[in-house]
C-alpha cells in the first residue's frame, strides 16, 4: 500500500506541474505573441505532443533502464530549466519576434507558427520529461502482472487528477496571487523535489 501511495504522489504532482506549465505558459507567451487564438492552440498542441512523446519515450526507457533514479535525474534537470524559464526564454522569444522586419506586417503564416515555435522551444522538453513519470510509475508497480490494468488506471487517474487541480489552481489562484515568473520558479522547485523524491530507497527497492 505504501508504494501505491508514493507512486500516486509522484504521478499527481507531475500531472499538476504539466497543466500549470500549459495554462501559465499560454499567459507567458501572450506577452510577446498577443492573446490570440493561435497562442492557446499552439500551447495546447505543443503540450499534447510532449505528452504523447513523453509517454512513449518514458515507457521505452523504463523497459531499457528500469531505474527510477534515472528518471529522478531527468526531473532535476528539467526542474532547473523550468525554474530558469523567465531568464532563458527571453532571448529565444525575442529572436523569434524580432527576426521579422519592423516596417512590414508579419505574414499570416508566421502569426500562426511563431507561437508554436516559441512554445516548443520553451515548454516541450519540461512537459515531455514530466510525461515520462507515468510509464515509470507503472513500471515500478508492474510486478503484479495480473493487476496491470488496475495499476495503469491508478497511475493515469492520479496524473489526471493532478492535472485537473493544476488547471483550476492556475486559473483561479496562482495567476491572482503570484507573478508569472514566480510561478515558474515554484513549479521548477516542485519538479526538482519530485526528482529527489525518486531517489528515495522506498521507490528504488521496488524496481525490478
Amino acid at each position: 500500500m505504501k508504494i501505491y501511495l508514493l507512486t500516486g504522489f509522484v504521478s499527481f504532482f507531475s500531472g499538476f506541474a504539466i497543466m500549470v506549465l500549459e495554462i501559465i505558459g499560454a499567459r507567458f507567451l501572450a506577452r510577446d505573441f498577443g492573446s490570440t487564438f493561435y497562442v492557446w492552440i499552439s500551447q495546447i498542441g505543443v503540450v499534447m505532443i510532449a505528452l504523447g512523446a513523453g509517454y512513449y519515450i518514458g515507457g521505452w526507457i523504463a523497459d531499457k533502464i528500469p531505474r527510477v533514479s534515472f528518471l529522478g535525474v531527468l526531473l532535476v534537470i528539467v526542474g532547473v530549466i523550468t525554474f530558469l524559464i523567465p531568464n532563458i526564454s527571453t532571448p529565444i522569444i525575442e529572436y523569434i519576434v524580432q527576426r521579422h522586419p519592423i516596417d512590414k506586417p508579419i505574414p499570416e503564416i508566421w502569426q500562426r507558427l511563431d507561437p508554436v515555435i516559441g512554445s516548443a522551444l520553451v515548454f516541450l522538453l519540461p512537459c515531455l520529461v514530466l510525461a515520462m513519470v507515468s510509464p515509470f510509475m507503472i513500471k515500478i508497480l508492474s510486478r503484479d502482472i495480473k493487476n496491470i490494468g488496475k495499476i495503469s488506471g491508478f497511475i493515469i487517474a492520479g496524473s489526471t487528477l493532478g492535472g485537473i487541480v493544476g488547471v483550476f489552481a492556475s486559473g483561479f489562484l496562482l495567476i491572482d496571487i503570484m507573478r508569472i515568473s514566480s510561478i515558474f520558479k515554484v513549479v521548477g522547485m516542485l519538479v526538482v523535489v519530485l526528482g529527489l523524491f525518486c531517489q528515495l530507497k522506498c521507490l528504488k527497492t521496488s524496481e525490478k
